[in-house]
C-alpha cells in the first residue's frame, strides 16, 4: 500500500462517537468527492478502509444508507440518488438546492473537533500525500472553486498556510514543507503518519550531513595528497641538485620523514620528529623546502 493509503487507513480508525463530528466529516467527503449535485452524490475510492467506513459514517451522520454500493473489486463506488435522501443531506448543511455553486457552511465547523473531522473527510475524499522518503507534497483537490477558497480561509484560521493552484479544472490546496504536512496530518488525526514524515526528514538531513562531511573529507584528502606530492618533488629536486645536504638539520629531518612516509598527514609526520613538534611547525618546514625546491 502507498503512503497515502496508509494515512487514510490510519484516519479511518478514528471512532464515530459524536454525531456533529460525523456530519462534519461527511460534509468534507461530499464537498471533495467525485460528484455532489442536486441529482446525485457519488463517492469513488480505492482505499478499502475508507470504503468500509463510508456506510457507517453516513448512517451516523444522516441516518441513511447508500442507494448504490460497490460491485466487485477495483474502484469502489458509493452513490445516493434518492431525492428525499439528497434533500435531507442538503438540509443538514443548510445548502440551497437552487444554488449553482457549492459553498462551505462555516456553522457546521464551529467546534475544533468538527473542524478536524471536516478536514479528515476532505483528505479522505480528495487528498493525497507523497511518500516522505521521496519528497514532501500533500494536496487537497476539488472541482468546486468556491469551496476550495473557503476551505483555505478555514485552514488559515487554524494557522495553516497551504498554497493554491488550478489543475485540470480542479482547485488544489497543497503543502510542500515537511513541518506543514506534519501539522496537518496531526490535526486531522494521523499522528503516526506525521511521525513518519518527521523521521524521514531527520533521516534525509542526517544523510545530507554525512554526504557533506564525506565530500569535505575527500576534498581535504585530495589537497593533502597534492601537497605531499609537491613536497616530495621539491625534496627530490633539492636532493638531485646536491642542495639538500647543505640545509639545516631541522629541514633535512623534515625532508627525510616526508620521503619515508609520503602518505602520512602533517599531524602523523609531526609526531615522528625527534622530539615531536607541532603540525604548524612541520608545515612551516615543508613549505620552506617547497620554496627552496622551486628556486
Amino acid at each position: 500500500m502507498s503512503f497515502a493509503g496508509d494515512v487514510k487507513t490510519e484516519l479511518c480508525r478514528a471512532p464515530l462517537s459524536r454525531k456533529c463530528c460525523a456530519q462534519a466529516e461527511a460534509y468534507g467527503v461530499l464537498l471533495y468527492c467525485n460528484t455532489f449535485t442536486g441529482a446525485e452524490a457519488r463517492i469513488v475510492t480505492e482505499n478499502a478502509s475508507f470504503a468500509q467506513r463510508l456506510p457507517a459514517l453516513f448512517k451516523k451522520a444522516f441516518r441513511l444508507t447508500f442507494d448504490r454500493l460497490p460491485q466487485g473489486e477495483g474502484k469502489q463506488v458509493f452513490a445516493v440518488d434518492d431525492p428525499e435522501k439528497l434533500a435531507a443531506i442538503r438540509q443538514t448543511f443548510g445548502a440551497d438546492p437552487r444554488a449553482l455553486a457549492l459553498h462551505l457552511n462555516f456553522a457546521v465547523v464551529e467546534e475544533a473537533c468538527c473542524r478536524a473531522a471536516f478536514l479528515r473527510g476532505v483528505f479522505l475524499a480528495g487528498g493525497s500525500v507523497t511518500d516522505p522518503r521521496k519528497g514532501y507534497h500533500l494536496e487537497l483537490a476539488t472541482s468546486h472553486h468556491s469551496v476550495s477558497r473557503e476551505v483555505l480561509a478555514l485552514m488559515r484560521e487554524l494557522d495553516q498556510e497551504p498554497r493554491s493552484a488550478q489543475r485540470k479544472g480542479n482547485t488544489v490546496l497543497y503543502f510542500k514543507q515537511s513541518d506543514q504536512i506534519e501539522d496537518f496530518l496531526t490535526c486531522i488525526g494521523a499522528p503516526i503518519a506525521a511521525m513518519e514524515v518527521m523521521n524521514a526528514k531527520l533521516e534525509r538531513d542526517l544523510r545530507g550531513k554525512v554526504n557533506r562531511r564525506v565530500n569535505c573529507d575527500a576534498a581535504n584528502l585530495d589537497k593533502a595528497v597534492e601537497a605531499a606530492m609537491s613536497q616530495v618533488e621539491a625534496i627530490r629536486r633539492l636532493e638531485k641538485a646536491g642542495t639538500l645536504i647543505t640545509l639545516p638539520d631541522k629541514l633535512r629531518e623534515a625532508a627525510a620523514l616526508r620521503l619515508a612516509h609520503p602518505e602520512d598527514t602533517l599531524a602523523q609526520l609531526a609526531q615522528r620528529c625527534d622530539p615531536p613538534i607541532t603540525k604548524s611547525a612541520l608545515n612551516h618546514r615543508l613549505r620552506k623546502l617547497v620554496e627552496l625546491g622551486k628556486e
